[in-house]
């Protein structure tokens, strides 16, 4: 079988440096929960993605051919991203107190993946990106069902293997945190999911 290896990796090497929500979260978390933590957060994050290239290739990308559908999933996604942002600032100084040393702890990693999953799912410019990178890759791709399947295992493995040298790095820097420290991490991270959704919103509107 003729098949192009370096394109599904190139597609999921430069996909993991899109600077979204997940992008910060990851960070975030890597820093301030530990690299364990973050695997399990990317690992939900790469679950939506799968589920997301799954849909598209079932053809269901057509349900935001539609401008009302569009709209709408971008409010809803929005207004979530909106309020989860909210939630983390109102709490971003709680963070710090209750864990005033930064160090790997039992952390509650089924959780960090759902919540990876919830805040990747929830985003439909995700959907749309999966979308494009679908259709536009289709003919490197190929038609036949395994070599979709061989093509976008590629990009995620791919895409999964350079977020785990970001989450390497990041975790670099958490003995240099203080308490205060943390909490401008949060700060950071709330903000960008506030404006993320508040982006979202408008596109909806």
């Amino acid at each position: 079988m003729d098949f192009n290896f370096l394109t599904p990796i190139t597609i999921g090497f430069f996909t993991a440096f899109i600077m979204g929500p997940v992008f910060w979260v990851l960070l975030e978390t890597s820093i301030t929960k530990g690299f364990k933590a973050a695997v399990a957060f990317d690992l939900g994050v790469m679950f939506a993605d799968a589920c997301f290239i799954g849909v598209c290739y079932l053809g269901s990308f057509q349900l935001l051919e539609d401008d009302q559908n569009k709209q709408g999933l971008f409010v809803l996604g929005g207004t979530i991203l909106l309020l989860y942002g909210l939630f983390s600032w109102i709490n971003r100084n709680k963070k710090s107190k209750d864990q005033p040393e930064i160090q790997e702890t039992k952390e509650n990693y089924f959780g960090l993946a759902a919540k990876g999953f919830a805040i990747n799912i929830l985003n439909v410019g995700v959907f749309i990106f999966w979308g494009g990178v679908t259709i536009v890759s289709s003919p490197a791709s190929g038609k036949s069902f395994t070599s979709f399947v061989l093509f976008f295992s590629i990009v995620l493995l791919s895409y999964f293997i350079t977020d785990l040298l970001k989450i390497s790095v990041a975790n670099r820097f958490k003995s240099l945190l203080t308490g205060k420290g943390i909490v401008i991490v949060n700060s950071i991270v709330s903000l960008i999911l506030i404006v993320s959704g508040v982006v979202l919103i408008l596109k909806g509107a």
